[in-house]
């Protein structure tokens, strides 16, 4: 089968988005459009297709509206239709509202939609849920902006928070002085004003045997309000939060005690992660594949999908007009997909990257620029690069089970964890041999098996442990995590090409595989 165009197209005949997938001119793709209704409904019945000397028109009918994919007359009716149908559910998913004006307004999103769908004519084995997860164009650069951004609110409402206290608090020793001074001054002031006869017989002033005014300057007058803090006090609520300190690492230490990871706060580990980001070289390309891997116990995959970028990364201005040579290893299932600014003829005759318009540079700043996305599906398990084989058994009192990895000579893998779930026990398993370490995280109750480094040193490898009986399936699924130097596709930038003449400019590549998803269920 192969499709020369999909259009979504009003019944007056008019294109409202319009999606190419073969060489063609767009005078013929908008012929072929524009006889369509011409041809529908002209033999007063009613169809799903129509042919005519060259090619066959399949359509739905969406309302006031026409769904419609152009293909050879050779193609597979049957196919055909399955394309369409595909096509049909994914128009409500980006278009809540079926007329001309909600088609126009996401025309965008639904191009995308249907160029994940269909490539190169050909139809992708994909589902209305793969689709929208392809569409979606996560960043890591994006993310790590968004946390930075959010602890740094996060710091913002704690200073807040703070201040507000400390205002409140002196408020109210402010109000509490206030008030012991008019109570002291008051105590002083009775005293000073009531004379007392010797002979108990009445009060006044006149009589001669009061209280002297010495004696009422001697009388000792107490403030009933809170005594001023010596200068060499410490600071209010220095010992409540002392006391919170020391709770707090006492609470550390026991955490450490029972085997727990204990991390710093995250807005400093993220700034410690951003720290190290941003590349010192004039140009920084990053080539990265991340793997979506779910491996069956009993043998085979069911979920294989490898997902790669090319990013660009330019601290001058004056760096930015140029191009780049990419090599990469023809395998089976691997598509392409440039950024809508780069030139994609360019690209699939010679395999370069550059603008469309020459004389326009790459654009410079902090954040890295993505260039050039890939897929590799319709792989097999014989190119998994790590398997893990459980085997638990029960016997007696006790449950023993063999762990085994066995990894591809394809890479050198590092930092490797594997994390096998264990079932819910304070008490960590009883390990009697590994091929490693091991750390046994008593919060999630999980068993890390961590590898630094497996080369050709060491591509096979096992642990053995015990620990009281348990059902052999609460030891799934288990979480596998690694990284590499090197991908699948071995994608590569061999060359820059400056646009402006003179030597090459320098420039560095990082390259590196990591894991998304990677399970044994």
């Amino acid at each position: 089968m192969v499709v020369l165009a999909a259009s979504i197209i009003s019944k007056s005949g008019k294109a409202l988005v319009s999606r190419q997938f073969v060489d063609m001119s767009r005078i013929r793709i908008e012929g072929l459009l524009a006889a369509f209704p011409k041809l529908v409904g002209t033999d007063g019945k009613q169809h799903t297709f129509v042919e005519t000397e060259n090619v066959r028109y399949v359509y739905q009918s969406i309302e006031a509206l026409y769904l419609l994919i152009v293909t050879n007359k050779q193609s597979n009716i049957v196919e055909d239709l399955g394309t369409l149908t595909l096509l049909a559910k994914l128009i409500p998913e980006y278009s809540p509202s079926l007329d001309e004006d909600g088609i126009v307004k996401f025309a965008f999103e639904l191009i995308f939609a249907f160029d994940e769908t269909i490539s190169l004519g050909h139809k992708e084995n994909v589902t209305v849920a793969q689709v929208k997860q392809y569409c979606e164009m996560e960043s890591n650069e994006e993310k790590l902006h968004k946390q930075v951004m959010q602890s740094k609110i996060n710091e913002t409402k704690d200073v807040m928070k703070r201040k507000a206290s400390e205002i409140d608090k002196s408020k109210l020793d402010k109000n509490r002085g206030d008030k012991g001074g008019i109570m002291s001054m008051s105590t002083t002031r009775t005293f000073s004003d009531l004379n007392i006869s010797s002979s108990g017989i009445g009060f006044g002033s006149g009589s001669g045997f009061g209280i002297s005014s010495t004696e009422v300057e001697n009388f000792p007058s107490k403030s009933k309000g809170r005594p001023a803090a010596p200068a060499n006090a410490p600071p209010k609520g220095l010992g409540m939060q002392l006391s919170k300190t020391q709770r707090a690492s006492q609470l550390m230490q026991s955490l450490q005690a029972e085997g727990e990871l204990i991390l710093d706060d995250a807005p400093h580990t993220v700034s410690q992660s951003k720290s190290s980001l941003p590349p010192t070289d004039p140009i920084t390309l990053a080539i990265e594949e991340r793997l979506n891997i779910i491996i069956k116990r009993d043998g085979g995959v069911s979920n294989f999908d490898v997902q790669g970028t090319l990013s660009l990364h330019i601290l001058n201005q004056e760096d930015g007009l140029i191009q780049f040579q990419i090599e990469n290893k023809e395998i089976p299932g691997l598509s392409f997909k440039t950024h809508p600014n780069i030139n994609k003829e360019l690209f699939n005759n010679n395999h370069v990257i550059g603008l469309k318009d020459p004389n326009r540079p790459f654009p410079t700043g902090q954040n890295d620029v993505s260039l050039m996305k890939w897929r590799i599906h319709g792989m097999d398990e014989s190119s998994v690069p790590l398997t893990v084989n459980c085997w638990p058994s029960v016997s007696g009192r006790e449950t023993s089970v063999n762990i085994e990895y066995e990894a591809s000579e394809m890479f050198d893998l590092q930092n490797v964890v594997i994390s096998i779930p264990l079932p819910a026990t304070r008490e960590a398993p009883n390990v009697l041999q590994i091929d490693g370490e091991w750390r046994y995280n008593s919060r999630s109750s999980t068993l890390e098996w961590s590898i630094l480094l497996i080369e050709n040193t060491n591509r096979s490898g096992s642990m053995e442990f015990v620990l009281p009986p348990a059902d052999p399936s609460a030891f799934f699924p288990i979480n596998i995590s690694f990284n590499a130097a090197k991908t699948f596709s071995d994608a590569k930038v061999v060359n820059v090409i400056p646009l402006k003449g003179g030597p090459p400019p320098k420039y560095a590549q990082r390259i590196q595989l990591v894991t998304d998803t990677y399970q044994v269920v």
